[in-house]
């Protein structure tokens, strides 16, 4: 990540802004990637861009490794608002410092988040849990759904990547020795579902989530530390392969997601380049705009509008005050 950011600062110096940039941003095209985090910001900086800056954008349809292509070697679209860096890592190195891509802000500040978690009102009632080794000290409080004599550890949908993981460490901490069995929840709906229905009946969960997402603007949980630090070897040659003979415990990594821009835009769209390199947001900051377009049946566009409407005290910071109140009168 050193060497990312040293090119984007390298990068940065290539710019060669006209005087007529911050009058005319022209035409600006925008990546919806196809999940839900990365397609309301899309739409947000639609908004932002052609209501504060004059920009007209259009949106396009987007995925990581369509998207970087096109942007690295076509220069379209012009901006990927929530890029997934951990892919492409080498290859975008290579686009920035030969200064075709720019690098904008850590959108998700603290990372796509994955792990073990509980309730809060558990962790709460039970302030000395603060890991997953602690937690399988107390089969008792995460009753498993058919035999409540046991503890239960909820596992991902058949045939995600995590399922893998989570298995392997479920051997790793020895958990079938400490009264656990591993549930499977079937789907991604049968994942959600184990959360609401516990909550509903307020009796303890354990098992794997990741952030930003909907069930965690929902419902307030609480991740577990697995007391070890992340170790990327191990979990590429052991963890995250199936029936891997020795799991150890580890920790699951945190992934990071920047906005690109191509070039063109960095020098057509100067005044813009200052949103872009402060435009950042929380996973609960996100999880909260997901939950509500989750309960209200919203589209991506309905989100990122109930963003800007009620929580002004985020994004205002990434704009100067004349373009917050062009942008506030818009909405």
């Amino acid at each position: 990540m050193k060497k990312l950011l040293a090119s984007a600062a390298l990068a940065a110096g290539l710019y060669t802004f006209a005087g007529s940039a911050q009058a005319d941003c022209g035409s600006v095209s925008v990546a919806e990637m196809n999940w839900a985090s990365a397609g309301i910001a899309a739409h947000v900086d639609k908004i932002v861009l052609e209501n504060g800056y004059g920009c007209t954008v259009a949106l396009v349809a987007g995925d990581t490794m369509p998207t970087f292509l096109s942007m690295n070697q076509k220069g379209q679209p012009d901006v990927a608002p929530e890029f997934w860096v951990n892919s492409v890592r080498t290859l975008l190195d290579r686009a920035v410092s030969a200064g075709r891509l720019i690098v904008g802000a850590e959108i998700l500040a603290d990372g796509a988040i994955e792990g073990w978690w509980i309730p809060k009102f558990v962790a709460d009632a039970h302030r000395d849990i603060k890991t997953v080794q602690q937690a399988l000290a107390r089969p008792e409080l995460f009753p498993a759904p058919d035999n409540p004599s046991k503890g239960a550890i909820y596992n991902c949908p058949t045939g995600w990547s995590c399922q893998v993981s989570t298995a392997n460490l479920y051997r790793a901490l020895g958990a079938e020795e400490k009264n656990f069995e591993l549930v499977d929840t079937g789907t991604a709906a049968g994942l959600d579902g184990s959360i609401a229905g516990a909550f509903e009946r307020k009796i303890g969960w354990l098992g794997y989530y990741w952030a930003p997402t909907a069930i965690l603007g929902k419902y307030e949980m609480v991740k577990l530390s697995f007391d070890v630090p992340h170790d990327r070897a191990d979990w590429d040659a052991c963890t995250a392969v199936p029936g891997c003979p020795n799991p150890k415990v580890n920790s699951y990594p945190t992934s990071q997601a920047f906005t690109l821009v191509t070039r063109e835009f960095a020098e057509k769209a100067e005044v813009a380049m200052d949103y872009i390199k402060k435009r950042k947001w929380t996973n609960t900051t996100v999880n909260k705009i997901l939950a509500w377009q989750t309960e209200n049946k919203g589209t991506n566009e309905d989100a990122a509008r109930h963003f800007l409407k009620t929580m002004p005290d985020i994004w205002t910071p990434w704009v100067a005050p004349d373009v917050a109140e062009k942008i506030k009168a818009s909405l």
